[in-house]
């Protein structure tokens, strides 16, 4: 019989951490349970609402899809990390700003997965944002108000790195 628990080793948020995990157990319920990070949400459990996104090893992730003992060995970023790393405090004022955050259960995944956009660099059009978001789904704002506010710190990167 396999074992229940198994010890882990891995980098959360620039932090080095080893720790005893269910076999089962998700990365977001590690996270969220284990690290109390609870800025990744359990929306769907299915890996298409996009609430529970992160980053692994610089990747965008779903973390209900994959199990904290896979994550061993690897970095994991979070949007508490991302927040505090003040990499994203542009897109989170544009955010406020536009009123594209309403209930914020969408937030953390939108702004993850909008920074993994805007890190190529250029201006995407609002159909590359609306497809690169297609994976996160918000209830709230109607996606326009999100949108906006990608494409408006798009052009301002975009103006600040000397590009079009």
């Amino acid at each position: 019989m396999s074992e229940r628990h198994l010890d882990i080793g891995l980098r959360v948020n620039g932090e080095d951490v080893r720790m005893r995990v269910e076999a089962r157990k998700t990365l977001v319920d590690f996270l969220r349970d284990d690290m109390g990070l609870t800025g990744s949400h359990i929306g769907c459990e299915q890996g298409v609402c996009g609430a529970c996104t992160v980053l692994l090893d610089g990747e965008v992730v779903r973390g209900c899809l994959l199990l904290a003992v896979q994550c061993d060995g690897a970095e994991v970023e979070t949007i508490e990390g991302l927040s505090d790393s003040g990499v994203l405090a542009d897109l989170q004022d544009a955010f406020q700003r536009r009123n594209a955050l309403q209930c914020g259960f969408c937030t953390p995944g939108m702004l993850i997965g909008a920074q993994e956009l805007l890190s190529r660099g250029g201006v995407p059009s609002r159909d590359m944002i609306r497809e690169h978001l297609s994976g996160n789904y918000c209830r709230c704002t109607g996606y326009q108000a999100i949108v906006d506010a990608i494409e408006s710190i798009a052009h301002r990167r975009a103006e600040k790195a000397g590009s079009p």
